[in-house]
């Protein structure tokens, strides 16, 4: 059975980009346009990894990435930050949250920076999946 990625992604072509990499790759895509409908899918599908977008509307992937990290049923997801937004910046986001009394989240698996090449995408989901 092909394993299943949750891309979590407001940008339709992006959306459309992963999926296309995702289907040629053997993987079953899974599609989210934000947080709040990421986290109703991770619920539902439990996906084998999610590929998460940073700045979206309604809930960050910043929001997402600590609530999910911060789960015990969700944390060991794997997760693939896939962003305009640099890494500097998005780890410097997350230990903004623990000053504010929350736990440590662990760096993602991945974080690949956008534009990202379909080649590069596609390897860093088959060091991470097998």
């Amino acid at each position: 059975m092909a394993k299943k990625v949750l891309n979590v992604e407001d940008d339709a072509d992006i959306r459309t980009f992963v999926t296309t990499v995702l289907e040629e790759n053997g993987y079953t895509p899974i599609m989210a346009i934000d947080g709040a409908e990421g986290m109703e899918k991770v619920k539902k599908e439990r996906p084998d990894l999610i590929i998460l977008d940073i700045l979206m509307p309604r809930e960050s992937g910043i929001k997402m990435y600590h609530e999910l990290k911060l789960d015990p049923s969700f944390k060991d997801i794997p997760i693939v930050m896939l962003s305009g937004v640099s890494k500097r910046t998005f780890l410097r986001s997350q230990a903004a949250l623990t000053e504010f009394g929350d736990e440590t989240v662990p760096e993602p698996q991945a974080y690949l920076e956008k534009p990202v090449e379909p080649e590069d995408l596609a390897e860093t989901l088959k060091k991470i999946l097998g």
